[in-house]
């Protein structure tokens, strides 16, 4: 049997979809990474090894053999640990395989079975929003993920909580989406004394989202009246805040 497990591979600011696929077979105990791994992806074995001992599994004698398709594609970080034991675990008959289909995975692992933060999670919640998929992965995350927008986002903080959400035993409340701080406001449209023109046009370009083009001689005061600008400026949505960032 093989299994298949969606995950992402991280280009610059990118995420490219990569599936894993482990198989179990007969012959020589062995756990093969292929797919051009790097030395934290061909690590996991141990990682996986020992997180799957935490919660009582073990590894079959068997041969495992994980293949990270597209297998050109160079794969690099901690986070193919989650994808490999979920993998792993779906071969073995111990979740459900059309379960696993339905989300995108990333995490790295811990010795005892936690999930550990690993970079490129909000990335991975984009492409999987594109895919109209959900994305699994550790808590500390959960609240960046779901500033992706309409994403399903399990954010388990071990591997045992994971799968008993999975098998349906505890469900997991959905992360809700992170604060972030507001930025600090240099400067306030009442600090402009006069200006009555200017200060009306930066108001209709903040209302209705024009662009704005000030000219004039130096010390007019084109300088203060931009600074001004963002503290008139409505909040931005977690789109637009994505959009532009």
């Amino acid at each position: 049997m093989v299994a298949h497990v969606a995950t992402v591979a991280f280009l610059g600011l990118e995420a490219r979809g990569v599936e894993v696929q482990v198989q179990i077979a007969s012959g020589l105990p062995a756990f093969v990474i292929v797919g051009l791994p790097d030395k934290a992806v061909a690590e996991s074995r141990e990682r996986v090894r020992a997180a799957l001992a935490a919660i009582g599994l073990s590894l079959p004698p068997k041969r495992i053999t994980v293949n990270l398709s597209p297998a050109d594609l160079p794969k690099e970080g901690s986070h193919y640990d989650l994808p490999i034991a979920l993998g792993l675990l779906g071969a073995m008959g111990a979740v459900d395989a059309e379960t696993l289909a339905e989300y995108v995975v990333v995490g790295e692992l811990g010795l005892d079975g936690r999930l550990t933060p690993s970079p490129g999670v909000l990335l991975a919640a984009i492409h999987a929003s594109s895919r109209e998929l959900g994305l699994i992965c550790p808590a500390a995350q959960g609240p960046e993920a779901a500033w992706a927008g309409d994403v399903e986002v399990v954010a388990a903080p071990d591997l045992i909580a994971l799968l008993n959400h999975l098998r349906g035993s505890f469900m997991l409340s959905p992360p809700a989406p992170g604060e972030a701080e507001p930025a600090a406001i240099s400067a306030d449209l009442i600090q402009v004394k006069g200006q009555e023109t200017a200060k009306r046009a930066l108001e209709i370009a903040a209302a209705g989202g024009h662009n704005l083009l000030m000219t004039g001689p130096p010390r007019a005061g084109k300088s203060l009246l931009a600074a001004c600008l963002p503290g008139i400026l409505p909040e931005l949505s977690p789109s637009e805040a994505l959009g532009i960032m």
